[in-house]
């Protein structure tokens, strides 16, 4: 994994989005090791708890226009995790920026969570996020549009708790690996980050290979944290 050497203009932009129950500062170390691989970032924050995917989906738009419109930036890629994917879709739904060209997702419930499906009859109507994200057919999940016509990498993790690996896949053309760890944990790990900058560089997660195609990592293969 070798640094970009460019100038700021032509460096590539990325949008860091966190999820659920979580803070930008769970996305501090990712970033870092982003802006250390040669790539401008921001971390984008907001209150996940109470209020609607659409309400934040409406913001995070916002600044994508912002973005967009900025002529310090040739190209912009996004990074999100769990429930900050499905707030980047929904953005997206909304705005498409001219300079978008790749997303990754990691570990997003894009067919919900079965946690939340768990959860929602008890707290679904306080948290409006767990609702939202419920694996039932009538939750707003499944209403949320597709990002096409741009390049999307998913990296699942092949220990989550809280989001199946069925559910991360998308029904549109997409790149597809499995980490054997935690939810969280991909956001830890330097295998991570390199499958991050060879996707945001590439398109591709395994290097001298285009097309679509769906890798399983096994421990002995990837580095450790």
């Amino acid at each position: 994994m070798q640094p970009l050497h460019t100038s700021a203009i032509h460096q590539p932009f990325v949008v860091l989005v966190h999820g659920f129950l979580a803070h930008r500062i769970f996305l501090a170390l990712l970033q870092w090791r982003l802006h250390k691989q040669g790539f401008r970032t921001l971390n984008w924050g907001y209150e996940s708890v109470l209020q609607s995917i659409e309400s934040h989906a409406e913001r995070f738009a916002e600044r994508l226009k912002i973005l967009d419109a900025d002529p310090t930036i040739e190209s912009i890629h996004l990074v999100a995790h769990s429930m900050g994917g499905i707030v980047a879709r929904s953005a997206l739904d909304r705005f498409r920026p001219k300079k978008l060209q790749r997303f990754v997702m990691l570990a997003p419930p894009n067919h919900g969570s079965f946690i939340a499906a768990i959860l929602s009859p008890l707290i679904g109507s306080l948290l409006k996020p767990v609702a939202e994200l419920s694996t039932s057919p009538g939750s707003r999940i499944h209403s949320i549009g597709m990002p096409e016509s741009i390049e999307v990498g998913v990296i699942a993790a092949g220990w989550d708790q809280l989001v199946s690996i069925e559910s991360t896949r998308l029904p549109i053309p997409h790149q597809h690996v499995i980490v054997p760890c935690m939810h969280s944990s991909l956001l830890f790990r330097r295998d991570v980050v390199a499958l991050i900058c060879e996707f945001l560089t590439r398109g591709t997660f395994v290097e001298n290979r285009s097309e679509s195609h769906d890798t399983r990592l096994s421990p002995s293969s990837t580095s450790t944290p």
